[in-house]
């Protein structure tokens, strides 16, 4: 006879059990969330957990792949046929920050942070599976519109792609704190991403300055083209 313990939960404790475990690790990282706890909020017990993860550190790994999960929009999106390499390298970088920017619960982002602030159990496939491949598209776009640079110069020129977009999403509320909530709160995701595609076009040499004072009329016309086209 199977004891009552030992029954898996119906088929949304799965779900019930993510969301907690995302809001234990959160608040108390990974030593100090109890899976006594996590079955507490869940409304669960200990066998489910047995069942659906196998153990405490599988449910971790689970838990920071479901908080990234909330803020991905599933595979990159392939550009349309007969578009250029500036072109794919703006919309990629829109696409970037539309993911980062993405709604996402407050538990979901501390968990993350914590997690890639000082990577531990779940890391590992978090960067296989979530930010190793843009990160490589990412350099495949650069190096589409920079053939000649060389790789040291490239894996930088991504860091501080990243970096623009990394920077609206981790540090607004210290920005809120600085400039105040309604300055920020006026820099919403498209004139977040006009002006993260036009600094980085700008720094490639594939857009106009941001502050031009000198003008050459015929490259001034090019690159105002290129930029209305994006």
């Amino acid at each position: 006879m199977t004891s009552p313990l030992a029954t898996p939960e119906p088929s949304d404790a799965r779900e019930r059990l993510l969301a907690a475990a995302e809001v234990e690790f959160a608040e108390r990282g990974y030593d100090g969330a109890t899976v006594r706890e996590i079955t507490r909020r869940a409304g669960a017990n200990i066998a489910a957990i047995n069942y659906y993860f196998g153990d405490k550190e599988r449910l971790y790994v689970e838990a920071v792949k479901y908080a990234h999960s909330c803020a991905t929009g599933g595979p990159l999106p392939t550009a349309p046929v007969g578009t250029t390499p500036v072109q794919r390298l703006a919309a990629f970088i829109r696409e970037m920050l539309r993911r980062m920017h993405a709604p996402a619960r407050p538990t979901s982002m501390k968990l993350m942070m914590r997690e890639m602030t000082d990577p531990g159990k779940a890391a590992n496939v978090v960067v296989d599976e979530f930010i190793r491949p843009m990160a490589f598209a990412l350099r495949e776009h650069l190096r589409a519109v920079l053939p000649g640079l060389d790789e040291k110069r490239l894996l930088m020129t991504g860091f501080s792609v990243i970096g623009q977009c990394l920077f609206y999403r981790q540090n607004r509320p210290v920005a809120e704190l600085i400039f105040g909530r309604d300055a920020i709160a006026e820099l919403d995701l498209d004139a977040v991403a006009d002006h993260v595609v036009r600094f980085t076009l700008a720094a490639l040499g594939e857009g106009p300055p941001i502050a031009e004072t000198k003008t050459d009329g015929h490259k001034k016309a090019r690159k105002d083209t290129i930029m209305n086209d994006l």
